[in-house]
């Protein structure tokens, strides 16, 4: 283990997970994650072994078959796993959000029906609420669930959805207008519909198509996808939670979950950019010694550890904030915001380090180098992160006066 990024206070189980992911990780994941990125292979026997893991119940309670697992025990092993390789994160993170989402909102029915099948990876998670025109604006939602009969037919289009060819259950956000009068507030109108499917593309079930991958500069691997919905039937029983109109606070409570994994991931590839940075500097000489000799790659070298260790640190403290039952908006949205930063500069610092061959594929940091900037965007880009804890600081400091 490092010296950095160290997590005191963690159970012998907690310990002996991580030690084993990490193991698996630079086992299973470093050597080959470079080659399988630049082909954009889908990493089928890296996602094999983290079945063989049991990751993907990590935090599905026990009495489904998952480990029951905490928060922050998750967060570590994404952090482990960005570390080796951030797509591979991406894939189990949307997977896990949806069986968070039923652990805390589902139906008892809905929860035996899928919980245990996505402990063991059988039934795998995606989530879906952004559309091509919204962005963050997620009350703008124009993706519609009309009652008919006993059934809802849900017409839209759906954008950036992760695994949507690998997964077979979509957690689908969409407008609902029966019950709720003229007037109703956008959020209070919308219900998360657990959509089952094929993997692959194309026509995946009638009224379902799931057009092709999106080529992406970064995040490779991983597939992202658009999701066209037209008629789509789905019985009124795959209404998470079995009522409409709750939706909206379903999604932002997985969400929150959710940007704890991203803050994790932050630390996860900044911690493989710093190893990276300190290893060269120790092996590259320029003017008769090693460059980690020169101060100013000693000052790079200083803060680029320095962040490293605070994301970890804020990442960690959202994460237990949440396990403790709290609200942990205001934590989750500041180490969202941290580390996905600090990533980007510790990234770009070890790029700077390797000098021209930063530039060259044969180097990791060039793939890491097209990965950070991701973080600065998925589950609420850095602005919405500020607007977010911005609210909450002026809720938890308001004036008297």
């Amino acid at each position: 283990m490092s010296r950095l990024a160290q997590t005191h206070g963690l159970t012998d189980v907690q310990q002996e997970i991580l030690s084993t992911v990490r193991d698996f990780v630079d086992k299973e994941i470093i050597p080959v994650a470079t080659e399988l990125e630049h082909r954009d292979e889908y990493p089928t026997q890296i996602v094999e072994g983290l079945k063989e893991l049991g990751l993907f119940g990590l935090m599905i309670p026990e009495e489904y078959g998952g480990l029951g697992e905490s928060l922050l025990t998750y967060a570590l092993c994404v952090e482990e796993i960005a570390r080796g390789w951030m797509s591979v994160s991406g894939i189990i993170n949307t997977h896990f959000i949806v069986a968070y989402m039923l652990k805390q909102h589902g139906t008892q029915e809905q929860r035996e029906y899928f919980l245990p099948r996505m402990a063991t990876g059988e039934v795998r998670g995606a989530f879906s609420m952004s559309e091509p025109a919204l962005g963050s604006d997620v009350s703008a939602i124009s993706t519609k669930g009309v009652k008919v009969g006993d059934e809802y037919a849900l017409t839209g289009q759906k954008m950036w959805l992760t695994n949507g060819g690998s997964s077979t259950l979509v957690a689908v956000l969409c407008r609902t207008d029966e019950g709720h009068p003229e007037g109703t507030a956008p959020h209070k109108s919308m219900t998360t519909f657990l959509v089952e499917k094929e993997p692959g593309f194309g026509e995946v079930r009638p009224g379902l198509t799931i057009p092709g991958k999106i080529e992406k500069m970064g995040y490779k691997g991983v597939d992202t996808t658009e999701m066209i919905l037209d008629g789509l039937r789905i019985p009124a029983n795959r209404v998470l939670g079995g009522t409409t109109g709750r939706g909206f606070y379903q999604m932002m409570d997985g969400v929150e979950v959710g940007r704890v994994n991203v803050a994790a991931r932050g630390c996860g590839v900044a911690q493989r950019a710093f190893e990276l940075g300190v290893s060269y500097a120790q092996q590259r000489h320029t003017f008769g010694k090693p460059i980690a000799q020169h101060q100013a790659i000693q000052f790079k070298l200083a803060e680029m550890a320095t962040k490293v260790e605070a994301a970890h640190a804020m990442m960690v403290n959202a994460a237990r904030k949440k396990d403790s039952g709290e609200r942990n908006d205001l934590e989750a949205g500041m180490a969202k915001y941290l580390a996905s930063e600090y990533c980007k500069e510790v990234v770009e610092d070890a790029f700077r380090i390797h000098g021209g061959y930063g530039f060259s594929k044969e180097y990791e940091i060039e793939r890491l180098y097209r990965e950070a900037p991701m973080l600065l965007i998925g589950e609420g880009t850095a602005e919405i992160q500020k607007m977010i804890i911005g609210r909450r600081l002026l809720e938890e400091y308001r004036f008297q006066g």
